[in-house]
């Protein structure tokens, strides 16, 4: 970053994220933040923190930075069936930059301004660049969408663009990685790479789709260290729910009918497979449904403007299995990411 002029704490939150507030009285610039949500409703509150290096590259525009680290919080509120309200943002920079700082605030607004969104209150300090957001939403008690829902025989759903030439296909942010990686056998055209980069840099949150799939879906996740590994977490949950107690339900998944960009389909089919079910970093929708409610699904996606795929179903045995569409099964030796594995 170049620092263009010196700010201090308290100029840089009055000058870049202070806000006339629309909903919540107070807004920015008091010790706490006042919420108060619809009468009757629960809250619903995630956090999410991106760390320089670990979350984000240090090459990314800070608009898309802004747009991110809202994104992710928003996808976990679509996750649960939440309507947004308010977020605070904890902020160190290494440096106070007047034009960084002018990117990030740009893309965390235009986000926020989608969703009526207001910003509430956080922290800032010097240090390495990281920024974490807590995000507020409100549900109806009884009506959020949980990861312990599901049962045996529920059909497997995953969220997707509606367009082809949409970026943020299940798969799309880690071959972008792999390419920034220098990952050889990987065939992205030059000039299709800024296009795939949308994918890592500028997630979609499914907010729309995750309030409509209310009372219709019977679990959900979003989507953000590999469709298997969040989906393993599903499956262990639902299943200390479901006899015998705790042992995880199992799943079924058809490779070939998972969603996939142009730009992935050019790829080899291990390559394929392996960003598609262990990418990670896709902010898509991975839920679960009653057979009996396939259509309720189906019209969830049309009303939110969202497309949805079925991709598998659950099963009671405990296992994982995936196949092709003639029924071949294909191993799975990925993990999903963790941030302290070796």
């Amino acid at each position: 970053m170049t620092q263009t002029m010196a700010l201090g704490e308290f100029d840089l939150i009055a000058r870049h994220f202070t806000r006339p507030a629309r909903r919540n009285p107070l807004g920015v610039g008091d010790d706490c933040a006042l919420l108060a949500p619809a009468a009757g409703m629960q809250l619903a509150v995630s956090s999410d923190m991106l760390v320089e290096g670990r979350h984000f590259l240090s090459t990314v525009a800070p608009e898309r930075l802004g747009h991110k680290a809202l994104a992710v919080n928003l996808s976990d509120l679509a996750a649960c069936g939440a309507k947004p309200l308010a977020y605070t943002l904890a902020l160190a920079l290494p440096r106070a930059d007047d034009a960084f700082l002018a990117g990030l605030a740009q893309g965390l607004h235009a986000l926020a301004d989608r969703h009526d969104l207001d910003l509430v209150g956080g922290d800032t300090t010097a240090g390495p660049l990281n920024l974490c957001v807590t995000i507020f939403g409100e549900v109806p008690p009884g009506a959020a969408l949980l990861r312990s829902g599901a049962r045996p025989g529920d059909e497997l759903w995953i969220s997707h663009p509606l367009h082809e030439d949409e970026p943020g296909w299940l798969g799309d942010a880690r071959l972008a990685l792999e390419v920034f990686r220098g990952t050889a056998g990987l065939r992205v055209p030059g000039e299709a790479f800024d296009h795939l980069r949308l994918a890592m840099e500028c997630p979609e949150p499914r907010v729309a789709l995750g309030l409509a799939l209310r009372g219709v879906a019977t679990s959900a996740i979003d989507v953000s260290d590999g469709l298997l590994g969040d989906l393993r977490h599903v499956l262990r949950r639902s299943g200390a729910q479901c006899p015998p107690q705790g042992r995880p339900l199992g799943v079924v998944i058809d490779a070939d009918a998972l969603p996939r960009s142009p730009l992935m389909q050019g790829q080899t089919a291990a390559w394929q497979h392996q960003c598609l079910l262990s990418g990670g970093d896709d902010y898509e929708l991975l839920f679960t449904a009653a057979p009996a409610d396939h259509h309720r699904v189906l019209e969830a996606g049309q009303r939110s403007a969202t497309g949805v795929c079925r991709i598998g179903h659950l099963t009671a045995d405990g296992t994982t299995t995936v196949h092709d569409r003639h029924g071949a099964r294909i191993a799975t030796p990925w993990a999903s990411f963790d941030h302290f594995a070796p």
